[in-house]
């Protein structure tokens, strides 16, 4: 027995939202990377605490950044079809910059001269 007959074709832009958000919070992760190298300002606000230090509010940060555009994404395109393969790419470059981004040659370029 055979369920092709029986199967429905379900939309794909709720996949699409949360591949597109897991790759905004990983850039976002790679950007407060960078952020804290270069502000001792912003890591002292990204240590929300002593004992993690500036990781803490770096991963707090991308964490709502990755469900917050989840959430918007999701509203935006639930019970829609959308370009998966343009929505990959998009995540698949954010994830690159993030790459780039949390690589300790190209962060620490923006540490202060001392």
């Amino acid at each position: 027995m055979t369920t092709n007959s029986m199967e429905k074709d379900l939309p794909n832009g709720p996949v699409a939202a949360v591949l597109i958000a897991g790759g905004f919070g990983s850039m976002i992760l790679g950007l407060m990377t960078v952020l804290v190298s270069a502000s001792a300002a912003i890591k002292s606000a990204l240590t929300w605490s002593a004992a993690v230090g500036p990781l803490s509010g770096k991963t707090g940060i991308g964490s709502i950044a990755f469900f917050g555009s989840w959430i918007v994404l999701h509203f935006i395109w639930r019970g829609k079809n959308v370009n998966f393969n343009r929505a990959a790419t998009v995540a698949f470059v954010l994830l690159a910059l993030s790459l780039v981004f949390t690589f300790p040659p190209f962060y620490d370029l923006f540490v202060p001269a001392k």
